[in-house]
């Protein structure tokens, strides 16, 4: 499958089969944020991975019992271990740079047969107290991945590029 052709592909999964994800699969979408581009290659994303039934069923609770939470076989808390640097340009590199990665394992997991969704509607500070994150780490974001229990929708609208491209100016 061509890049382009999985960027297609992708979608937020919110049904999935109650099937465990392989170690080497699982692996795979792992250093695939291993390798995503950071500001200054900073690299602050660190990832917790639950596979556990119960611990996935209280990340559901904390994630306002979206229950494809609780069904996919791995959630993974994507966090950050920063010293909260600001580029030049004035944002903190650490959300943008676990988005990327993030985005990175949504790839490989579609590249691989998996399905993702990123879970934004989440209690951070019920997610650290589950997992044990100190309160210095900030939670950025939850991310479902496991075996779609469904075929992928049909693709959502999107803007034409002459609606979101500018080209030399505003």
């Amino acid at each position: 499958m061509d890049v382009f052709e999985i960027i297609r592909q992708r979608y937020s999964c919110r049904r999935y089969l109650p099937k465990a994800v392989e170690e080497e699969k699982l692996r795979q979408v792992l250093d695939a944020a291993r390798l995503a581009p950071s500001a200054s290659n900073r690299q602050e994303w660190r990832l917790v991975v639950v596979t556990d039934r119960a611990k996935r069923e209280q990340l559901m609770a904390a994630a306002s019992n979206q229950t494809f939470v609780g069904d996919a076989a791995v959630v993974i808390a994507c966090c950050a271990e920063t010293d909260g640097h600001v580029m030049r340009c004035g944002e903190k590199c650490y959300p943008i740079d676990v988005a990327i990665a993030i985005d990175h394992m949504t790839l490989a997991a579609t590249a691989l047969g998996l399905a993702t969704c990123w879970v934004g509607a989440f209690d951070a500070a019920a997610t650290r107290k589950i997992l044990g994150i100190p309160d210095s780490i900030p939670v950025v974001q939850l991310l479902a991945l496991g075996y779609p229990a469904d075929a992928p929708p049909a693709q959502k609208p999107r803007l034409a590029l002459e609606k979101i491209v500018k080209r030399g100016q505003w």
